[in-house]
């Protein structure tokens, strides 16, 4: 085979080994866990992604009403949720969501459900609340080895 020939069947490989590597992006594997507030609403989260894909996440939330809560009724509304999500978690089932190397979204969904930030190593859960005047909520997730009970 001469060069020329040499050297285009080299980037031809080269062209369907990337391509083949960017196909099906892994989703990465861990626990995480997470928290928000503000005036209108208290979310506590965990996700959990297996080493098969399988995605497990649950985000128990309160909606508060417009009077400011004091910090210890915030701080009771917080612990009810945190031992809440503790108690259910065992039998929260994993969902069927379809990772695109950034985005998990249900199977032919279009809004993201969580999002993964390859390069800062950071995982974010999309809250949409039932109330439609609300603003969409990014809850920041922390990597964790295991859930705090």
């Amino acid at each position: 085979m001469d060069f020329p020939r040499r050297r285009f069947a080299y980037l031809l490989i080269g062209l369907v080994l990337t391509l083949a590597a960017c196909s099906n992006p892994r989703p990465p594997v861990g626990r995480w866990q997470g928290a928000y507030e503000d005036a209108g609403v208290i979310i506590v989260a965990r996700l959990e992604i297996a080493s098969n894909g399988s995605v497990r996440v649950s985000a128990p939330n309160a909606i508060t009403s417009d009077a400011a809560l004091s910090s210890d009724d915030k701080n009771d509304l917080h612990k009810k949720l945190e031992d809440g999500l503790a108690q259910s978690w065992p039998s929260v089932e994993p969902l069927a969501l379809e990772f695109d190397g950034k985005a998990f979204r249900k199977p032919g969904g279009v809004a993201p459900q969580l999002e993964w930030d390859a390069d800062k190593k950071r995982m974010s859960l999309i809250f949409y609340s039932a109330n439609r005047g609300r603003a969409t909520v990014r809850v920041p997730l922390a990597p964790v080895r295991d859930f705090a009970s």
